[in-house]
């Protein structure tokens, strides 16, 4: 594991600034850029080298996303698979042009990545400009797109499956909420939709224990705050959306005088750089994130060498790595 001090010397800045910004120390006054680098740099530093693919020409593919730079900060998750997406495309020697949905221009490309969530009128829009088309971390194949996606319920099952090995009954999640870009039409998180299923196949879902907060350190943190306040009995276990959600679950916690994992275990979402410096250390579900933003770019090269007659769906499984948070 790339340690803080390795980090500091690729960002040029200090190891304690580094910790300052990987712990989301808010009384800490530092440069967007530099916060940027700092994560870009934990995240690449986590990456796994690959062999140089055989060079295949300067093809051109085009990257969509729906997220700004501020927004990928405030949660780390797509800031990883876009990287993803560069690193597989520099192996190969492809053009990335990055653009927004406001802006598409008529360029020939090899297709179109577009990465993040998106509602119908975009949908349409960017099926006109480019039939080979895929979604990632969007399932679009109620319109006819290819998509790339996490398998939600086999990551809520191994989380919730963890929790009840370990004894707990009382279990909670701090979902997420997102909005589309353009209409601001309610987007479900399919993490809660996968942990009331299971849940009450078990007859332990608990309306009460259920919380949610937009997808940001921030945000994770003022909604647990406020819960813990306002409520006598707390779950014993809590599975929050994100990585970014979870963190901030924690310092609330933590600033409760309760205990993790004593009073409260916590188990995050996607395994982000971030999660193995907090303290303490965050149990999470493991998303392949650059992996995924690699196989983005296979598959958009596969399907344009060859017509499918229908829409592709490919789901990633999971994995829960365990830590601090949760021992």
């Amino acid at each position: 594991m790339a340690t803080i001090r390795d980090i500091a010397k690729l960002a040029g800045v200090s190891p304690a600034t580094v910790s300052r910004v990987l712990n989301y120390d808010q009384e800490l006054s530092v440069a967007q850029e530099t916060k940027q680098r700092i994560f870009e740099v934990a995240e690449e530093l986590n990456y796994t080298k690959h062999k140089r693919a055989n060079k295949i020409g300067k093809s051109v593919i085009r990257l969509v996303q729906w997220y700004d730079e501020a927004e990928e900060l405030a949660d780390l998750y797509y800031l990883s698979i876009r990287l993803g997406i560069e690193k597989k495309a520099e192996e190969l020697n492809i053009q990335i042009r990055r653009e927004a949905l406001n802006e598409l221009s008529d360029i020939q490309v090899s297709g179109t990545i577009a990465l993040g969530k998106f509602d119908a009128e975009q949908i349409r829009q960017l099926k006109q400009i480019d039939e080979n088309l895929l979604f990632v971390d969007f399932d679009g194949m109620n319109m006819g797109v290819n998509s790339l996606v996490v398998d939600f319920d086999q990551s809520l099952d191994l989380v919730i499956d963890y929790f009840i090995q370990q004894g707990h009954q009382k279990i909670g999640i701090l979902s997420g909420e997102e909005k589309t870009k353009h209409n601001l039409q309610p987007i479900e998180d399919p993490r809660l939709k996968a942990f009331k299923t299971k849940l009450n196949q078990l007859n332990l879902y608990r309306p009460e224990f259920t919380l949610s907060a937009a997808f940001s350190m921030e945000a994770g943190k003022t909604a647990m705050a406020k819960f813990i306040a306002n409520n006598q009995k707390l779950p014993n276990a809590l599975f929050a959306s994100s990585d970014a959600l979870a963190v901030g679950a924690l310092q609330a916690i933590q600033e409760a005088g309760l205990r993790i994992p004593e009073d409260i275990s916590v188990i995050g979402f996607n395994d982000v750089s971030v999660a193995k410096y907090v303290s303490p250390a965050l149990s999470t579900v493991k998303v392949e994130t650059e992996w995924m933003g690699e196989l983005a770019v296979s598959t958009i090269l596969e399907l344009a060498k060859e017509f499918s007659p229908v829409p592709r769906k490919i789901m990633l499984g999971t994995k829960l790595i365990q830590r601090d948070s949760t021992k």
